[in-house]
């Protein structure tokens, strides 16, 4: 590749080079925002740039994924990169011109700054390819959101051959031109649960011919949180959070039934093993206790996203060399990430790039975010520099 400060010009220029087509991209992908297993129009314009790029293109991997492949002048490992296109169902209040024109919809997540992103790592590694080592697919994922994207692709083939990947998120509590990383595990797993108390229906008056299901569900709600606080080591993070509680339909008569549903985050294998059965002791003995029965539906989700210390600790070192001391250790997050599923079958490593822009508070899956766009030639620079140094 030459000389070090060859390949930190080469890059740069290259981002540089692609920025305002990204923005562009990236603002036309955000007015028109699709959800999980919808990203068709989505597919369709990534598809075009990479062929556009020169860069081979397959559609239809995982439903909606896409992937481009470039090929390295020399042997070596093959590297994926993984960005996501999927849009939440939220209704949009930024105000901006090109704010989202389909009700109901919106890029939230920043899924449109990845998308762009991941684009402009094509196109900086296909100018760099005759003198790069090895292969890089670029997975663009549908259906982050709703955690079956990743799968998805798994199973047409996206991982076929893959030695190593990267994957990364923007990150608003993060300034931008700024990056972190968590050694080890970095986003949680998460587990949903439904649990439906079955009771006997009656006459609010009456409330001893009746068994309650809504007061065996409020106690179920409150002993649940002492899975967190008195079961699980203070040490170890575990969060159980009831989101939802469906029961009744009137003022006077106790209901059938109450449903609650709920999630899990962990950060370990064991601890999550280890609220999944203290959540099915609880349900047996609000059973017990109350005379109810408890429906309950346990839905595995993802495992805990874990960051490989060699991929990490790699690219990082990278990422310094082109950009500067601006990558900085973080904490772990109890959000969860199906890039996880990627990391349980190769070696990984996901990166925080920062999207915070001067002077705002932004939060993600909120109407109003708004990433600053500088992110995304950024965060290309970051992940090239680090795709081509791993393949080295």
């Amino acid at each position: 590749m030459g000389h070090v400060n060859d390949i930190q010009s080469a890059i740069a220029t290259a981002a540089h080079a692609a920025e305002p087509n990204l923005v562009a991209i990236r603002r036309d992908l955000h007015a028109h925002p699709e959800l999980a297993f919808e990203e068709i129009r989505t597919a369709g314009i990534v598809a075009r740039e990479l062929q556009r790029l020169g860069i081979e293109c397959q559609t239809g991997v995982g439903r909606t994924g896409v992937v481009g492949t470039i090929t390295g002048g020399r042997p070596g490992p093959t590297l994926a990169i993984r960005g996501d296109m999927d849009a939440l169902p939220i209704e949009e209040q930024t105000g901006l011109p090109f704010a989202s024109v389909h009700h109901g919809k919106m890029h939230a997540c920043g899924h449109d700054v990845h998308s762009a992103t991941l684009l402009g790592v094509g196109a900086i590694l296909k100018r760099l390819a005759p003198n790069m080592a090895g292969t890089v697919k670029l997975l663009f994922q549908p259906a982050e959101e709703i955690l079956g994207g990743a799968i998805a692709m798994i199973g047409d083939g996206a991982l076929d051959g893959v030695d190593m990947a990267l994957g990364f998120h923007n990150h608003p509590d993060i300034p931008v031109g700024t990056f972190g990383y968590v050694k080890g595990a970095t986003y949680a797993a998460c587990d949903r649960f439904r649990i439906t108390v079955h009771g006997v229906s009656g006459h609010a008056a009456y409330p001893h011919t009746t068994i309650d299901p809504i007061l065996a569900a409020a106690h179920l709600v409150c002993g649940l949180q002492s899975v967190v606080s008195r079961e699980v080591s203070p040490l170890e993070p575990c969060v159980v959070t009831v989101g939802a509680i469906h029961a009744g339909t009137v003022h006077n008569i106790i209901p059938d039934s109450c449903e609650l549903l709920g999630t899990v985050r962990t950060l370990s294998v064991p601890v999550r093993a280890q609220a999944e059965a203290a959540i099915r002791r609880f349900c047996a003995g609000t059973e017990a206790t109350f005379r109810t029965r408890c429906e309950l539906e346990w839905t595995p989700g993802v495992p805990p996203t874990l960051n490989a210390d060699d991929i990490l600790d790699n690219a990082v070192k990278a990422g310094r060399r082109q950009l500067g001391d601006v990558f900085h250790a973080g904490q772990p997050s109890m959000g969860a990430e199906d890039f996880a599923v990627i990391a349980a079958r190769v070696p990984s490593f996901v990166l925080r790039v920062g999207s915070g822009a001067p002077g705002r508070a932004d939060h993600l899956h909120n109407s109003g975010y708004q990433p600053d766009e500088a992110c995304i030639a950024l965060g290309a620079q970051a992940l090239a520099r680090a795709a081509v140094e791993l393949l080295a």
